[in-house]
């Protein structure tokens, strides 16, 4: 357990908590960032790494992943404490005006709080089979983190929305052979992208769904699958199995900590403060007047909510701070 105390606690490592870190760490706050997946970068690195961002300044166009990385090298700099795969499901505000955060493993101390966690804690559908738990972390996979990793591979994608017809399509051309396997018969990515896959090399098996799971106890090999008008059973063998049937998403306890709500949206004012003293909240999950759900504008609220931190911590401080550069000048000295 660790009992330190942190400046401010960031509940959610995504790009807006990323960022959020590194400034906590320009305008020299001692900075916690706690992350409910077990990597850093959320959504961007959960459902989508490999494909290409077009609404970062400066950047007509740049992959997820490569954002991700770069705003982790920029938040370390600084070296804040990073945890992994724990849920904050309690916050209690002590009489001295600190926070107890308690999550699903441990308990946890802050000055203050930052809620970043986009469109709240999320986690794939898995596959609804007693034996299939243990193959996750194997060739059995929910988030795609390498595409180099089923190079000359028998790969299966189980899913028929973007996310598994776009995968389908980047690892065509480095797969042994690529299988999609989809319940229905019309698929529901965009139309480009239905028509590049038909016109590509994948297999497409539909409608089908997935009957049972055949493997050792180390790997699956070969998955049953059925004609659902049919009725007819095929096996498929295989070397990887990916699972796109999509995310479950919930705010959660964050619900429960008496913080005012616009619809699925934390109500803040102007310096990103909530309505609950010391807490306050940044990027996708906010709303105020003009709000612009976009990762360019959660930098923004990030940086915002970091400086109205620093002065409600240090009340002497200025909530302008100086131009990065003077700032780097007197860290690095």
């Amino acid at each position: 357990m660790d009992k330190e105390m942190y400046d401010v606690t960031i509940i959610g490592g995504g790009p807006i908590g990323l960022f959020a870190a590194f400034y906590g760490g320009m305008r020299q706050l001692k900075v916690k960032i706690i992350e409910s997946l077990p990597h850093l970068g959320g959504q961007l690195n959960a459902l989508y790494p490999e494909k290409y961002i077009y609404d970062i300044a400066g950047f007509p166009q740049t992959k997820a992943k490569d954002l991700v990385d770069s705003l982790v090298n920029q938040a370390m700099q600084f070296e804040p404490t990073v945890v992994l795969n724990q849920t904050v499901e309690g916050v209690v505000k002590t009489d001295d005006g600190y926070f107890q955060m308690v999550t699903n493993k441990e308990m946890h101390y802050s000055k203050t709080i930052l809620i970043s966690a986009g469109i709240g804690a999320f986690e794939p559908r898995r596959l609804n089979f007693e034996h299939a738990k243990q193959y996750e972390g194997k060739n059995l996979h929910y988030f795609i983190n390498d595409l180099n990793h089923f190079a000359d591979k028998d790969i299966c994608i189980l899913g028929g929305g973007d996310s598994a017809v776009d995968w389908a399509l980047m690892m065509e051309p480095i797969a042994n052979k690529v299988s999609i396997i989809h319940r229905r018969n019309n698929f529901r990515a965009h139309e480009a992208s239905v028509r590049k896959l038909e016109d590509s090399d994948v297999n497409i098996l539909k409608p089908y769904n997935l009957k049972e799971i055949h493997g050792d106890d180390e790997y699956i090999q070969s998955i049953t699958i059925q004609n659902l008008e049919t009725n007819e059973c095929v096996s498929v063998e295989l070397d990887e199995l990916i699972t796109n049937y999509g995310f479950v998403s919930s705010l959660g306890p964050i619900k429960e900590w008496g913080l005012e709500f616009h619809k699925n949206s934390i109500i803040v004012d102007s310096t990103m403060r909530t309505n609950v003293e010391g807490i306050y909240a940044a990027g996708d999950i906010v709303t105020f007047k003009g709000k612009v759900k976009l990762i360019a504008t959660g930098f923004s609220d990030a940086a915002t909510a970091i400086s109205s931190i620093k002065t409600y911590i240090d009340p002497k401080a200025r909530q302008q701070p100086q131009h990065s550069t003077s700032l780097f000048e007197k860290i690095k000295a």
